[in-house]
């Protein structure tokens, strides 16, 4: 009776382990997800930023043409 006690705490430690493992593993996978979904939203706001300057640029510059003719 003593060993499957031992094999018992020993097995629900090592099962106590892996399902630590498990947890950090989605952990990083969520963490580096999440970075991934950041960095594409920095990237599409600089882009829309971007064309944001250009139109403006553009309207000024056909604004002034209309006014000089």
């Amino acid at each position: 009776m003593a060993i499957m006690k031992a094999t018992g705490v020993i097995g629900s430690i090592v099962a106590l382990i892996a399902l630590l493992i498990v947890l950090v593993k989605s952990l990083i996978a969520f963490v580096g997800f999440i970075t991934t979904a950041i960095k594409i939203l920095i990237i599409v706001a600089f882009v829309a930023l971007f064309l944001g300057v250009g139109f403006l640029i553009f309207k000024s510059l056909a604004d002034k043409k209309r006014k000089h003719d």
